[in-house]
């Protein structure tokens, strides 16, 4: 494949995992982690990153990917909730990207709240479980955010 297609593809793969980092739909980390070692396949740039690189950050890819998913539901149950209110979280995240940056912040927290009123419990302790769920939906979203970070810096770092 010529050189400034395998660029291309590499650059695709890190803007959608980006994106993807607050978009519950996309896996985000690991497309943009498929960026940089679509980068290292690139003739001209293959010596700028090293595989260590590569494989370290795509360990840390693989645990950031798991404790995405095991956050929110930890945050829940250690206030309490259920499935419902992990779910009600899942479905305001998704609600709230289309609502822009509040909706990604507040939807996970709002969604929580009604999947615990759904799933039965008085409004203090929906409020309690909802507010579990949305710390372990932003610790997650942080966590993401700071290995994108890492993986567009070396990204960026091969290419110049």
């Amino acid at each position: 494949m010529p050189e400034p297609l395998l660029i291309a593809l590499a650059v695709i793969c890190l803007i959608v995992g980006a994106v993807g980092t607050v978009a519950p739909i996309l896996p985000g980390v690991p497309l943009s982690w498929a960026g940089l070692l679509i980068l290292k396949f690139v003739p001209s740039v293959k010596d700028n990153v090293s595989w260590a690189i590569i494989v370290i950050l795509g360990i840390i890819t693989i645990a950031v990917t798991i404790l995405d998913n095991i956050l929110p539901m930890w945050g829940t149950k250690k206030m309490g909730g259920n499935k419902k209110v992990v779910w009600g979280a899942t479905i305001g995240l998704l609600i709230g990207f289309f609502l822009g940056p509040w909706g990604i912040i507040f939807g996970p927290f709002v969604g929580a709240l009604i999947g615990g009123l759904l799933s039965g419990s008085k409004f203090m302790l929906a409020t309690k479980h909802a507010t579990g769920a949305f710390i372990g939906y932003i610790a997650g979203l942080i966590i993401k955010l700071i290995t994108v970070g890492l993986i567009v810096f070396f990204f960026v770092v091969a290419l110049v």
